[in-house]
């Protein structure tokens, strides 16, 4: 049976992003870069939501190549992409970049894949967690960024399926 990991970015006063889905306050030191460049390396397979996937697979395919990519981008590109992927989604009609496409129930196939054998799962994405990671979750990470949100209608960390 695999393991299923959940992890997110939350600033100080507990918001994972604000409004409009805004993740531009949670751009990462090099440590924290480091920690989820290696948890990607350590990750079997991921699971992404419509959202995080557009925004992944619009720039980590090419992020090594662009000018200033730093050592640690171009590892990071590397990993993601040879990464194999799931992404769920009703509304997009094809991925690419080692990952396959899941327009059905996400918590059947979550389910599924979670009895397989294999190595660890992650899940990207709040909106894929909140609705199909409830009670299959493992483990739940969170990286604390020393960061107060300035917003007052963000995205708190502290809905329900952070704590079933």
């Amino acid at each position: 049976m695999r393991t299923l990991t959940f992890g997110m970015n939350v600033s100080l006063d507990g918001y994972i992003a604000a409004p409009g889905d805004d993740l531009g306050w949670s751009v990462p030191s090099h440590e924290v870069f480091k920690f989820w460049s290696d948890r990607v390396g350590a990750t079997d397979l991921a699971l992404y939501g419509r959202k995080v996937w557009e925004a992944m697979s619009s720039h980590w395919p090419t992020a090594a190549q662009q000018p200033g990519a730093t050592p640690a981008h171009i590892e990071f590109a590397g990993r993601w992409l040879n990464m194999p992927k799931v992404v769920f989604s009703s509304t997009i009609s094809t991925v690419d970049w080692n990952a396959r496409l899941v327009t059905g129930d996400a918590v059947s196939e979550i389910t599924r894949l979670k009895a397989e054998d294999g190595g660890p799962m992650d899940i990207v994405g709040a909106t894929l967690a909140a609705a199909a990671m409830r009670g299959r979750a493992d483990r739940r990470v969170r990286v604390w960024s020393p960061t107060r949100s300035w917003w007052a209608a963000g995205y708190p960390s502290s809905r329900s399926w952070t704590t079933g």
